[in-house]
């Protein structure tokens, strides 16, 4: 049977029933209890640190970054990082960025990247692409080549640039322009341009749309939540928690991930985030709904939102660390990739990335300390949630003998999430894993884990353990 059919059965929704709503308090978390398990550190392999890590501010689409090209994005985030560290250029041996839609001038933007931030050119630069969770896998494929012994220190990072997305001519007239490059008279020219009519001037618009199904990424957010039973009220509920959250961190000088930004053509520096808005339940309910309409539950209030933004961090191994004086926040410890059906199980990542990478370093969700989970849709985190905590759905489609259970929601994305800061697709994997460091120092926690979904019913799950006397 259909998963999305199993889901609306009595049985699935009798075993979640007491799930509920956890309550979605925005007052200041508890500290964490202190730890007594060992380090997550493994006899006979390399330690990896993050050293630090930056972001320009993540902008609404549209707004101040409009006249700028991906790669002037990622420059800004990699030269960020080169003064906030004080790094010398030269010590660095590869960079990785991940992005989404790529701009077709700058393919590889990582390398345009790079060198117009004045990295030497015999410093190799690749970009690497898996939806949402692009910059956590530049995070790791960096962190594979110090396992392997072949680099010490990398910079790994993202963009995201949808102020200017690719429009692509129909394929009628792109057949027909390739034809005219290649006729050698006037005459074949104009045979081929009496072909023209009104449809070859068609456009096809990017979507946000998995190839494999054709359905948006929204449209089945709203079909897992209605599966799951998360009602319009506890979407906008937690949208607002997450809103009130990330204002709350932005005040307190929180995010401190956040670079400024002198944007040419800008009057003033960009210096923070410019889609946190607290609203009111009141103005919430009054959105229509956004892809399944008249009845859908998700609106623009609960959904993140198309964002600009890059982001940048130097990982390496821990004796580089020592070798150049340099200062980590964390290490960076087991992690797992995870896929699954991508059309009625697109957004479900994290329910299966989270009992996977917690069992590889032997951990319980109650030794986490920091839980950052990207925030695609309200929807979508509240329907993860509610799976995690569902024995019949570890049994039935995971094939486990129990729950995982869900995060405690008081140590869940604490400073907001997705929905409030902004989710450029290639660059978020990088703020989760700067916030999870932070927010270990500020809450005098051990452990983090950070999860993801992605497009394609991807998803990653990764571990970060606070560093001895790291500081923010």
């Amino acid at each position: 049977m259909a998963l999305v059919k199993a889901y609306t059965s009595s049985v699935l929704l009798n075993s979640l029933s007491h799930v509920g709503t956890r309550a979605l308090g925005t007052s200041a978390p508890q500290l964490a209890v202190a730890k007594t398990k060992s380090s997550l550190a493994k006899p006979g392999m390399k330690n990896i640190v993050l050293v630090d890590g930056v972001r320009t501010p993540f902008l609404m689409s549209g707004t101040q970054y409009n006249k700028l090209m991906p790669h002037d994005l990622a420059r800004q985030a990699l030269k960020g990082l080169v003064t906030r560290t004080g790094l010398d250029k030269t010590a660095v041996d590869y960079i990785t960025m991940g992005t989404v839609i790529q701009e077709v001038k700058t393919s590889n933007v990582a390398r345009e990247a790079a060198l117009g931030a004045g990295f030497s050119d015999r410093i190799p630069a690749h970009t690497v692409t898996m939806a949402c969770i692009s910059s956590n896998q530049a995070l790791t494929t960096c962190a594979g080549f110090m396992h392997a012994g072949v680099y010490d220190a990398c910079i790994a990072g993202g963009v995201e640039f949808m102020s200017d997305v690719p429009i692509r001519h129909s394929r009628k007239m792109r057949a027909l322009m390739l034809k005219l490059n290649k006729a050698k008279t006037m005459g074949a020219r104009l045979s081929l341009a009496s072909q023209l009519s009104m449809k070859h001037f068609i456009p096809e618009l990017p979507a946000v749309a998995e190839f494999s199904t054709n359905e948006t990424m929204g449209h089945s957010a709203d079909r897992l939540a209605a599966a799951f039973e998360v009602s319009r009220e506890e979407q906008d509920d937690f949208a607002l928690r997450s809103h009130t959250l990330a204002h709350k961190a932005q005040q307190a000088g929180h995010l401190s991930d956040l670079v400024p930004f002198k944007v040419p053509g800008v009057d003033q520096i960009v210096d923070k985030d410019n889609g946190i808005r607290v609203s009111t339940p009141e103005q919430m309910a009054k959105l229509r709904p956004a892809f399944v309409k008249p009845h859908g539950t998700i609106t623009a209030a609960n959904a993140s939102y198309l964002t600009d933004g890059a982001s940048a961090a130097l990982i390496c191994t821990e004796e580089k660390a020592k070798e150049m004086g340099w200062k980590p926040k964390a290490y960076l410890r087991d992690f797992t990739y995870v896929s699954q059906d991508p059309k009625d199980q697109l957004l479900l990542g994290p329910t299966y990335a989270t009992p996977k990478v917690l069992e590889m370093a032997g951990l319980k969700p109650s030794d986490i300390d920091v839980w950052e989970i990207h925030e695609a849709f309200a929807g979508q985190i509240l329907a993860n949630m509610k799976a995690m905590d569902s024995d019949w759905f570890a049994k039935t489609y995971q094939g486990r003998s129990a729950k995982v259970g869900a995060p405690d929601m008081s140590k869940l994305n604490n400073w907001g999430g997705s929905l409030s800061i902004g989710h450029p697709f290639g660059a978020t994997g990088v703020r989760l894993l700067m916030h999870a460091a932070h927010r270990l120092v500020k809450e005098d926690g051990q452990f983090a884990c950070i999860t993801a979904c992605a497009a394609g019913g991807q998803g990653v799950g990764m571990l970060v353990e606070r560093y001895p006397n790291a500081t923010v």
